[in-house]
């Protein structure tokens, strides 16, 4: 199965040193289906970058986030 584009770009930034800033809804160790999820990114030369993620994208994104912290 191909990685789902809104990771890698998440990864990508990650990888370049930026930090999640903020993931709406927040992500709990438990946490009931979400439709959709943003993420914001801020990185070293401060820039800012939001990625979206919509239905099960959003929850795999989640997942993501919640084991890779």
């Amino acid at each position: 199965m191909p990685e789902l584009n809104c990771i890698s770009e998440l990864k990508k930034l990650l990888n370049a040193n930026c930090k999640i800033e903020k993931v709406e809804p927040p992500v709990y160790a438990s946490d009931a289906e979400v439709n959709i999820v943003k993420v914001s990114i801020v990185c070293p030369d401060g820039k800012s970058h939001t990625i979206k993620a919509y239905k099960e994208e959003a929850s795999t994104l989640r997942e993501f986030i919640r084991t890779h912290k």
